[in-house]
């Protein structure tokens, strides 16, 4: 019965941590705030993208933030939902972490 409680617990974890991370980031578009993420440096000079397909990423973006239909007050409450969206992200994962370190010591 055990194993069914922490079968049960890892997969409603998982799922509220990236269905909240995933709505979070939708919410950030919405805002109008796309994020761009800078290409991973590897050792011996090996890179993800180029410098020109970065920049037409954030072209890209810088578009699709002017293209938003929604209101300025619109949009920022898409950006306070993405925050909260990710406030319940990491309060799962602590959550987490505090059910795990007592039965480490207990």
């Amino acid at each position: 019965m055990g194993f069914v409680i922490v079968l049960a617990a890892a997969l409603t974890g998982t799922v509220v941590v990236v269905g909240f991370y995933s709505l979070g980031l939708k919410m950030l578009v919405r805002a109008g705030r796309v994020p761009v993420v800078s290409p991973a440096t590897f050792t011996d000079a090996i890179t993800v993208l180029t410098a020109a397909e970065i920049k037409s990423a954030e072209k890209k973006a810088a578009k699709a933030a002017r293209k938003n239909p929604l209101s300025p007050l619109q949009k920022r409450i898409a950006q306070f939902a993405a925050y909260g969206c990710f406030a319940v992200c990491a309060a799962s994962v602590l959550f987490g972490i505090y059910l795990i370190v007592p039965a480490l010591h207990g």
